[in-house]
Order: structure tokens, then sequence, then C-alpha cells
């Protein structure tokens, strides 16, 4: 039996070199190249693709393209590493309406989330952390893109939020004859440790909890911390002992303090953060994910979608409070990502924030790292996304105008590239690396 096992080990690794020697070699010829590490652009350069991965990045004077590569040129555009949204819900649509979605299954949102995630793949963003799904849904379709059933992003998905009771992660709107609670309702440091492992038995790859009020939750306010310190250590320690990383869902400054506290490492929202929040975010190292473009969408069509008035109410009230505290962060130098909340407003619009993100503070150049770098360390994956860089993913982008001279053009994705296999360009870039789904024409 050991012989037969040795005997399969080797054929199993000799046929995995096989396969790396038959990777498909792909060069891109990218005209303007934004190389997020060095914060800078390289023009004339040729990327290298074998496989899923970049082999080789460099001018194209010194990269040579390996005989037999299909070829797809950039030359005329800018390319970009695939972005990442840190905080999406997928299997969300906030066009079905507040009655609607009383009647929408964990399985309608399964495909729901199959519907969205091809449209946030499209839209350049070939990475996204989806923070809060009823079912583990999200997770389903994770799992549908891996195995190459569902068109999509690579989803790292958190399972449903945990929260207490009554509180934003609950579910507030029914009458007590119902006896109905939020999936993840904990209360107590023995009942949120229990939920933290049962999230991570279902496949969770990360945890996201509730630590104040929200918008979109009947009888809170976004100000008011519902966790005490106790009770985020017990989620956080749990989470990080199991190796998840922790996202809390934070408006409230008190709730944002508790949660820096506890050693979370992202905090959503941030919206009424306060000076000494933002110092204690800068030294822990804290991201914050920051949704400072959905109000707009909130505003404009939430009252046709059927949102309450004390929703629509909530938002306004915060909305140039947090976008004001963005600013604030910026300044002192706080981590932050690309997080939009997607699923409050239409999943594939994920790009719309990143004009807003430079109307309040950032350069161009600014936004792009946050959607791809610091979305990469935030997750722990740095190795694999995030930048051009050789080892990692052949998650490309790009665009024919110049983002960096106006950012709003990265609404309308030209190509896109995920692990290696084109999803959008023109013909001819599709042919050079075809996925086994159609390839889509540039948005333009």
């Amino acid at each position: 039996m050991r012989l037969i096992f040795l005997a399969a080990a080797a054929a199993t690794a000799a046929g995995g070199a096989l396969a790396d020697e038959d990777a498909p070699l792909v060069a891109i010829k990218a005209g303007r190249l934004v190389d997020v590490l060095a914060k800078t652009v390289r023009t004339d350069q040729v990327i290298v693709v074998e496989g899923a991965r970049i082999k080789a990045v460099g001018p194209a004077a010194a990269t040579p393209i390996p005989e037999g590569a299909s070829v797809i040129d950039l030359s005329a555009d800018t390319v970009m590493p695939g972005f990442v949204d840190t905080h999406t819900h997928v299997t969300s649509d906030p066009t079905f309406s507040f009655y609607e979605s009383y009647h929408i299954s964990h399985a309608r949102e399964a495909v729901i989330g199959v519907m969205n995630a091809r449209r946030t793949l499209l839209a350049g963003f070939t990475t996204i952390r989806n923070v809060g799904a009823n079912g583990f849904a999200a997770a389903a379709v994770r799992d549908g893109v891996e195995r190459g059933d569902v068109m999509g992003p690579r989803i790292f998905a958190s399972g449903p939020t945990i929260g207490i009771t009554g509180g934003h992660c609950d579910e507030n709107n029914l009458a007590p004859e119902y006896s109905y609670q939020g999936e993840g309702v904990a209360d107590g440091v023995d009942e949120v440790v229990k939920m933290v492992r049962r999230n991570v038995k279902y496949g969770a790859d990360l945890i996201k909890y509730c630590g104040t009020g929200g918008v979109f939750s009947k009888g809170d306010t976004p100000g008011a911390p519902q966790y005490s310190l106790a009770e985020a250590k017990a989620i956080v320690e749990e989470a990080h002992r199991l190796g998840r990383t922790v996202a809390v869902h934070a408006h409230g400054a008190e709730g944002v303090k508790i949660a820096i506290e506890a050693g979370v490492d992202s905090v959503e929202h941030a919206s009424l953060v306060d000076d000494e929040g933002i110092r204690m975010a800068k030294k822990a190292g804290t991201v914050f994910s920051m949704d400072i473009y959905n109000t707009d969408y909130t505003q404009s069509e939430g009252k046709k979608n059927g949102v309450p008035e004390e929703y629509l109410k909530k938002d306004r009230d915060i909305a140039e409070i947090q976008r004001e505290n963005f600013r604030k962060a910026l300044k002192a130098g706080v981590k932050l990502s690309y997080g939009t909340d997607a699923g409050v407003y239409p999943n594939g619009d994920n790009a719309k924030q990143f004009p807003v993100m430079v109307r309040y503070g950032m350069t161009p150049m600014q936004a792009i790292v946050a959607a791809t770098e610091t979305g990469a360390e935030l997750l722990k994956k740095q190795k694999d996304f995030g930048a051009i860089a050789p080892g990692r993913f052949a998650d490309i982008v790009a665009v024919k105008a110049d983002p960096l001279k106006d950012v709003s053009v990265l609404e309308a994705m030209d190509f896109v590239m995920k692990e290696g296999k084109v999803y959008r360009g023109a013909p001819e870039e599709c042919a050079a690396a075809p996925s086994a789904w159609p390839c889509e024409k540039p948005s333009r």
C-alpha cells in the first residue's frame, strides 16, 4: 500500500509538472501600466502570463515575448491590477421592494448572487469580500465560481452577520408572535463564540459582526454600540484563533473604538468615528472600509424601491458626516480599502465610488491603490493578487483613457482578465486567452 501511495504521489507530481509546462503563455503589451506597489505609472511594458499567474513584467525592450505566446495588444491602454471590493453583498438586489424582500428564499438569493457575480467581474472587480448573506448563499456562489460552475470574481464570504437581539443584524420588522430572529443573533460571550464556530463550520472565510446600530434596520440608531468590549474581544479572539479575519459593522464612535480595542481587522462604514478613534486605527493598523458612494443611490432611488422613510432619514443624517470623516481618516494616514456596500446599490456599479473617493481627498492613484494593494493586504492575500507582479494571479483590467486624469473612466471597463482568462475585451483579445464563458465587448 505504501508503494502504491508513493507511485500515485509521483504520478500526481509528474502530472502537475506537465500541466505547468503545458500552461498557455500570453504576452500583454501594456502602453501604460499602473504599478500600485511603487505608486507610479510605467510605460511600454510587457506582462508575460503563464496559465493563471504572471510569470514576468518589465520594459518591452528587456522582456522578450516567449515563442508561441498569444499576444494581447493593450499598447493604447492604461493597464491595472484587477480591483478588490472589500464590502459587498453579492446576493442582494436593492430593486426588490421592501415587501418583496420577505418572499426571497436563501436559494433565490444564491441565484441573485450568480447574476451579480457576473456583473461584478465584468466591471473589473476580480476579487470581492462578501460581508453578510443569509443561509451561506454567498459561500455557495463562491464555491460555484471556484469550481467553474459560475462566472464571477474571487469571493471571500463571511456567512451570516453576527449581532445582538434587536440589533442591526437581527430582523426587527415582524410582530412578536412570529418569533423570528436573524440567523446570526447571539448574546453574551459564550453565544458569540459558538456563532463564530458555526460560521466557520459552514465555510466562512472571515467573520463579520455588528458593533453598532445601522441605517437599514428598524428601531436602532447608527451611533449606538451593540456589543460590549468583552463580547467583541470574544468574537475577535475566537475568529483569529481559527485563522479568520474580522470585519465589524460600526457607524458610531464608541462602537468603532470598542472594535479597534478588541482587535478587529477592519471597520466597515466608520461613519461617526471621532478623532480618538482615528488615532487608534492609525496606531493599530486597522483598516477603514468606508462606503461613501452608496448614499447617492439610496437617496435618488430608495423611495422608488420602497425603502422606509426611517432608513432614508438615517442615511441622510450621517452621509455627509461619513464623507468628511473619510477625508479626516485619509489625512491622518489610516489605511483605507475600497469598500462600497454593493447590494445597497446595484452590484456591478462598484466603480462609481472611485470619483467620490477622489472628491473627498484621494488622488486617483490613492483610490486605485485602495482598490488593489490595500484590499489584498486586508485579505492577507498580497502574494496572490492586488498588483501586477510575478507570481501573482493574472488579474488584469484596462481602459483606453487615463484614469489618473479622470478616475470616472473606470466605470466602463474595456478589458477584464481574471487568472489568465479574458472575460471582456475586443474579439482578438478574447481569442488570445478565452475563458469558458462568452466574452463581453468593451463597455464603452
